[in-house]
């Protein structure tokens, strides 16, 4: 199977705009992708020939709406390499990981102890210091390396007896690093330990096979993956959900409700309380198709391609300072420019319809680790090209000019 960036980009309705007068430069897919015409015409078909409510009907609307529903579900298990009844559907990551950090605190007591890392996102780390003001759970963050590794041997030794969770990004959303996922696992699991990823980056970039990875639980979202935004998805090992109480209540979940006593219905319908982001899970459905139908390899040594063209094209530039070049990272470029706000960088590159993220990435902690309060990211994703790539180097090049 060829890869042919220009087809690809064609299936983006978007990308053909212009932004102040200039060719849409969109390097901010880590915060969120555009979408390709199968996901709008999904979400858009659904909308116009069979949209009801899931599961509760018996109508012929009611019934295609909950198949296209389910297959879903189907799509995203085959995706991760999950059993169907090992994902629920969520609001997005963030709420994949409150739901278990939710769950799992009704069964913590203080001293027990979470493991994370300097490098998570405001979302896996939020949720657990709920848990140490609630309950006096202890926290412990594996520190990162200069260049952006995580210090493996440090995290050897902060599992303990105490440890009952692990939760680590699978590729950092500010530096590109890869975690050794697998092996962090290994090492939890013999302590006893359970362990959680966020893979809102790792799984649009690489394949991710859950089961090989031997992880508890699997967090990502939608509409990082071309997909629309509402949605996404937590993967749950079978036995590591059924021991999770449920984390809201209402219709869907329960198995039956009297007055005096409840019962609840078995994962993943347990944590599905109310009606579901349906529309959304159906446009998720066919994001996750549409990239299964592309030469997954292929698109990531694109991406490799254009992160290395721009550090080419940047080299020898002392006013640079880049966050994060472990070996074997993703094609994310944090940077900051010797003199300005992360802010302002944006703005002006924006004059050159170039679009970047700047700010703490939700991920303060990590800023604070590297010395600054703020970076730029330019995130490359399967649509960008060698010519983009080219004028954003351009267009930095000047905007640097601007704080000379």
């Amino acid at each position: 199977m060829s890869f042919d960036v220009e087809s690809l980009r064609a299936q983006f309705p978007i990308l053909s705009r212009q932004v102040n007068g200039k060719p849409l430069i969109y390097l901010d897919s880590a915060a969120s992708a555009q979408k390709p015409r199968a996901v709008i015409e999904a979400m858009t078909r659904a909308m116009e020939h069979a949209y009801a409510n899931v599961h509760r009907g018996l109508h012929t609307l009611a019934n295609e709406t909950t198949e296209a529903y389910e297959q879903a579900r189907k799509s995203l298990a085959r995706f991760i390499n999950a059993a169907e009844g090992e994902i629920v559907f969520t609001k997005g990551a963030t709420e994949a990981i409150n739901l278990v950090a939710a769950g799992l605190g009704q069964s913590l007591k203080a001293g027990d102890e979470i493991v994370l890392t300097e490098m998570e996102h405001h979302a896996n780390i939020v949720p657990w210091h709920f848990l140490r003001e609630r309950l006096g759970v202890v926290l412990k963050f594996v520190p990162v390396h200069d260049d952006g590794a995580l210090a493996i041997d440090a995290y050897r030794h902060m599992l303990t007896e105490r440890t009952r969770l692990v939760g680590v990004s699978h590729m950092s959303n500010v530096l590109g690093t890869v975690n050794p996922v697998a092996e962090i696992t290994r090492l939890a699991h013999a302590a006893g330990a359970l362990v959680l990823v966020d893979g809102c980056q790792s799984v649009v970039h690489m394949p991710v096979d859950v089961k090989a990875l031997d992880v508890d639980f699997y967090a990502f979202s939608g509409h990082k993956l071309y997909g629309p935004t509402g949605i996404g998805a937590l993967y749950g090992k079978a036995e590591a959900l059924a021991a999770l109480p449920p984390y809201q209540g209402g219709g869907e979940m329960i198995g039956s409700v009297s007055l005096e006593a409840i019962t609840y219905a078995d994962p993943p319908h347990r944590f599905e309380a109310g009606t579901p982001a349906i529309l959304e899970a159906i446009g998720l459905g066919a994001a996750i198709e549409w990239l299964m139908a592309q030469d997954r390899e292929a698109i990531a040594a694109h991406e490799h391609r254009l992160y290395a063209r721009v550090r080419e094209g940047l080299a020898g530039a002392n006013w640079l300072k880049v966050l994060g070049e472990a070996p074997g990272k993703g094609a994310i470029l944090s940077f900051t420019v010797d003199g300005a706000h992360a802010h302002d960088v944006a703005q002006i590159l924006d004059r050159y319809g170039v679009a970047v993220r700047a700010g703490t990435h939700c991920a303060e902690p990590l800023m604070r680790r590297f010395g600054v309060t703020s970076s730029a990211r330019a995130s490359f994703a399967l649509y960008n090209t060698e010519a983009e790539a080219d004028a954003f180097v351009e267009a930095l090049t000047r905007t640097q000019a601007f704080f000379a």
